[in-house]
């Protein structure tokens, strides 16, 4: 029976061999006569066709002619360039029933019937042949790579759709110029983002399936995961929410403002509406279909989990696969790889086994032969037929240490216990150095008190104070008296610092916190950060 490849089926053989039908008499043949433009890539002559599609990609609305796709094949070098005129008009005429080449309509002029025949086939690139081609370069040139995820994209995600927001929710509407460039730049910006985070943990997985990592590769693979992958992970944990409030709040005016968008800039939508055969791709965010693809990215609306959630999993299952490893690495290099569940198989075999059927079992399980010395190699220049007997063929010699303790090795003192001191001085120093920056964030934070409007906070003062004002909200308790809220308790401080905050409501106050990451506005809130011992005063001074 003859075997037929996809590269080897043409056009209409491909779609009837696939699907049982010609062309155009099911609702798929247009799916399949899409698929068939990637015949070229499994075909065998497939480097040729690639360095062929590589010379149509080169170019745009261009037709080329014989002569001139010959004459670059010969300047790349290659597969391509061994080529005859012959078989290149072959291999295009090929590609043009495969989808990925269109004849040209250009008018041929010509001086002599040779030129003529040379230069009438002229052909030109198809969209959907260079797309193929393009998704096959970028898969040929970076499949295996380890891409970083863009986080700082998301950061911009957020932003966006702050503004966004804001812009939506102005009285009389948004300016739809602007609201355009923003929601062009923000669906751009997310899919960056989302790619590069699909990239990153499809590639992480096919590592973490590996069972043959060494000590070294599985260091940095642990290094990445507590490293990379959590701060990947806890970036997207603290943006998923703000998003996800910019979006809901986006989501009434939505409608209204991608009508007025429309009514702006129609681009290709006309074309539709005038040619309704022809389909229209519209750059996304233009459509509310795109939407709703990013709020389910960062928010369960259909009860089957958001990416977010996937990707927590992920990242645990790849936490999960990292401790496989390890296990693996500790039992294989101490001997201690545990077999309890096979021996107590092999027990129950041995229990219900007649005696006979016992012995069988033990040979096949352990391999103990009668007369039979295991792990002791005979001399290589004896060569022994395998009919000989063992009563009457020759002996191996037995090494006396395994004749007289049963094993072969060697005895001896036991290697020294390796020294840490010097990890452990380097430990002691970080851990100093984490400390005395902390201690300089409190000096700052102190010398700042009453007067943040005016300081510009470095990062690790700014930090600290989060991290005091989270505590002393967390500690608080709201009351409302006097037909007002207040806010009783509201203090946290850290006795290893000498540093103690102190917050209460102030209606109407805004206390602007500015450091060099960012500025933060916390409305109707006084702060004082003041000693330990002189914090209570301190309140009620300022009171």
């Amino acid at each position: 029976m003859a075997v037929r490849t996809l590269g080897s089926m043409e056009g209409d053989e491909l779609h009837e061999g696939l699907s049982g039908e010609r062309p155009g008499e099911g609702s798929d043949s247009e799916v399949w006569q899409r698929l068939s433009a990637y015949a070229y890539l499994s075909a065998p002559e497939r480097l040729e066709y690639v360095a062929v599609m590589r010379v149509f990609c080169g170019t745009l609305l261009a037709d080329l002619a014989v002569p001139d796709v010959l004459g670059k094949l010969a300047q790349a070098g290659g597969p391509g360039a061994a080529l005859g005129a012959e078989m290149l008009t072959a291999r295009l005429e090929q590609l043009v029933r495969w989808g990925n080449l269109l004849r040209s309509t250009h008018t041929v002029t010509a001086t002599s019937i040779a030129e003529y025949q040379r230069s009438r086939s002229r052909y030109q690139l198809s969209k959907l042949g260079e797309r193929v081609q393009r998704d096959a370069d970028e898969v040929l040139a970076g499949a295996d790579a380890a891409r970083e995820v863009s986080s700082e994209l998301l950061t911009l995600v957020d932003r966006g759709l702050g503004e966004i927001a804001a812009l939506a929710a102005a009285p009389g509407g948004a300016d739809p110029q602007q609201a355009l460039e923003k929601i062009s730049t923000l669906f751009a910006q997310f899919a960056g983002f989302a790619e590069s985070v699909r990239d990153f943990y499809a590639y992480l997985g096919q590592v973490l399936a590996r069972y043959d990592l060494d000590g070294a590769e599985y260091q940095g693979f642990k290094e990445l995961l507590l490293d990379y992958v959590e701060a990947i992970t806890e970036d997207v944990s603290f943006r998923a929410p703000r998003i996800a409030a910019h979006l809901r709040a986006i989501w009434p005016h939505l409608p209204t403002l991608l009508s007025r968008i429309d009514a702006h800039a129609g681009g290709l939508g006309a074309l539709s509406d005038a040619l309704p055969e022809t389909r229209v791709q519209r750059s996304r965010g233009r459509e509310p279909a795109d939407w709703e693809g990013l709020r389910d990215w960062f928010a369960d609306n259909d009860g089957h989990g958001s990416q977010v959630d996937q990707l927590r999993d992920a990242t645990l299952r790849a936490l999960q696969s990292l401790l496989a490893n390890a296990k693996r690495m500790l039992r294989s290099a101490s001997g201690e790889m545990s077999r309890r569940r096979d021996l107590l198989r092999l027990a129950a075999w041995f229990d219900a086994a007649e005696p006979e059927e016992a012995h069988d079992i033990a040979v096949a399980a352990f391999g103990l032969y009668g007369a039979r010395h295991l792990g002791v190699a005979p001399d290589p220049d004896a060569a022994v037929p395998a009919y000989v007997s063992w009563w009457t063929g020759p002996v191996v010699d037995v090494p006396v240490a395994l004749r007289e303790r049963g094993s072969r090795a060697p005895r001896g003192r036991a290697a020294a216990v390796e020294d840490h001191g010097e990890q452990k001085r380097r430990l002691v120093e970080q851990a100093a150095e984490q400390v005395a920056a902390r201690q300089a964030a409190a000096a700052e934070l102190r010398s700042a008190s009453g007067r943040f409007d005016q300081v510009r906070l470095g990062s690790a003062a700014m930090r600290l104070l989060l991290e005091l004002l989270a505590t002393a909200l967390g500690n608080a308790q709201l009351r409302y008296e006097a037909e007002e809220f207040r806010l009783e308790g509201a203090q946290a401080g850290d006795e290893d610092l000498g540093i103690r905050l102190t917050a209460w409501r102030t209606p109407g106050r805004h206390t602007v916190l500015r450091s060099v990451d960012g500025d933060l506005t916390a409305d109707d809130l006084t702060l004082i950060v003041d000693s330990s011992a002189s914090a209570p005063a301190a309140r009620e001074a300022s009171a």
